[in-house]
Formats: structure tokens, C-alpha cells, sequence
């Protein structure tokens, strides 16, 4: 067991570094990743979430930490690896902004990992995974913190247009609207509201009540949490 450990310990000529070392240094980017995707997934907001994105984090802690850990103070390998990753080309998109935010923290914490600072890895991961979980908490930055986004086509030569007005205040707390694009040659109108629903009140029964009146159709409701931009 003893020779096991001196095993560990002893630092190999060709790396550099003890096997131990870079275990150590592996696990802290392993877990610093692990933390970063749960992070990512428990504030997400959109239609964009992709699970691959989260898996990418993850791997790229450990591979931006293992690079680090062969780069190590030598110039020259740095310099051959920026021309090596010069021949590759990447043609992901990334459709939130959000994302890349996320992709740069997980190679941050996989430098911090691969050049043995773990502490600063440990207090910047938790650092920065608090300040996303805040902003992702209290809705940051957004212009309107509703429950839904309705939307619907109203005939405006069927007459009734206090029906719907008079329905949507039944059965919401507040009601905002946000939108009105005519067509049809004016005949028509989309209205888009920016509702909150009464208690008790589900999305069905307002969507099917609007539906039943006359002159309105193509009624459809939008969970505001689940959209990126209202």
C-alpha cells in the first residue's frame, strides 16, 4: 500500500507532475463541471435548453483542464497548441447569449483546475454559480414578469369587442396589451395581452371561452417562463 502511494506521489519526468496531482486536479474540474451544468439547468429560461450543452460543460472543464496541465510554463507547447486548434473550424451556433456566458465559466474553472487553483476554482464556481441562480431568481432584466402571453385574431366586423375585453378582466388579475398588428385589410386584428391569471383560472378554460365568441379565433397561450423573449 505504501508503495502504492509513493507510486502516486512521485512526480513523473515526462509529465511533470505526479499522478496524484493531476487526479486531484481532475476531480476539482470534474466536480467544478458537474456543479456548473446542475447550475445551468436549474436557471435556464427559454425554449433553447439542450441537454448536449450541458454534457459539453462538463467535458469541457476536464478537457481545458487537462490541457492546461500539458501546457504547463512551457511556451512552446502553448504555441504549438494555438496552431493546432487554428485548423479547426466550429460552425455550432449558440442560439442564447447565456450559453457562451456558461461556456466561458466552465473554461475558466478548467484553467483555475488545471494549473492547481483549486480554491480559487472552488470560490469562483460558487460565486459565480450564486450570482446566475440570483439574476435567474428575481427575473432580471426583464420588461414584464407575467404569467402568460396570450394571443388571438379578433374579427373586427363581428362586433363583440367587449366581450373579450370584459372575459379577459374576468378571469385575470392584471392584463396588459402589448401588441396589435391589423390585417386582412384591417378586417382583422392580433392582439397580444400580457396577463396574469386569477387564481384558480388554467390557461384551457380562458383560451376555450375566448374561442366560443363570436368573431375571435385563433387563440393560443404562451408560459412567459418558457419563452426568451415576450
Amino acid at each position: 500500500m505504501a508503495a502504492l502511494i509513493a507510486w502516486f506521489s512521485e512526480t513523473d519526468m515526462a509529465m511533470g507532475y505526479s499522478l496524484l496531482y493531476v487526479l486531484e486536479n481532475l476531480f476539482a474540474a470534474l466536480l467544478a463541471g458537474l456543479f456548473i451544468g446542475y447550475v445551468y439547468r436549474k436557471t435556464h429560461r427559454g425554449l433553447s435548453y439542450s441537454q448536449s450543452l450541458v454534457i459539453t460543460l462538463v467535458l469541457m472543464c476536464l478537457i481545458v483542464c487537462s490541457v492546461m496541465m500539458v501546457i504547463g510554463s512551457n511556451l512552446a507547447r502553448a504555441f504549438a497548441l494555438v496552431g493546432a486548434l487554428t485548423i479547426v473550424r466550429f460552425r455550432t451556433v449558440v442560439k442564447d447569449t447565456r450559453d457562451t456566458a456558461f461556456i466561458f465559466f466552465a473554461l475558466t474553472e478548467g484553467i483555475a483546475c488545471g494549473t492547481a487553483n483549486i480554491r480559487l476554482a472552488l470560490l469562483s464556481t460558487l460565486f459565480i454559480s450564486l450570482v446566475a441562480w440570483l439574476l435567474a431568481r428575481t427575473n432580471y432584466g426583464s420588461m414584464m414578469q407575467s404569467e402568460f402571453i396570450l394571443r388571438f385574431r379578433y374579427d373586427r366586423e363581428g362586433g363583440g369587442e367587449e366581450q373579450y375585453v370584459e372575459l379577459i378582466r374576468r378571469f385575470s388579475k392584471t392584463s396588459t396589451l402589448i401588441h396589435v398588428e391589423p390585417s386582412g385589410e384591417g378586417r382583422y386584428l392580433v392582439l397580444t395581452y400580457d396577463i396574469r391569471l386569477t387564481p384558480g383560472t388554467t390557461p384551457a378554460v380562458l383560451a376555450t371561452s375566448l374561442n366560443a365568441l363570436v368573431g375571435v379565433d385563433s387563440v393560443n397561450m404562451v408560459s412567459s417562463c418558457n419563452d426568451v423573449e415576450y
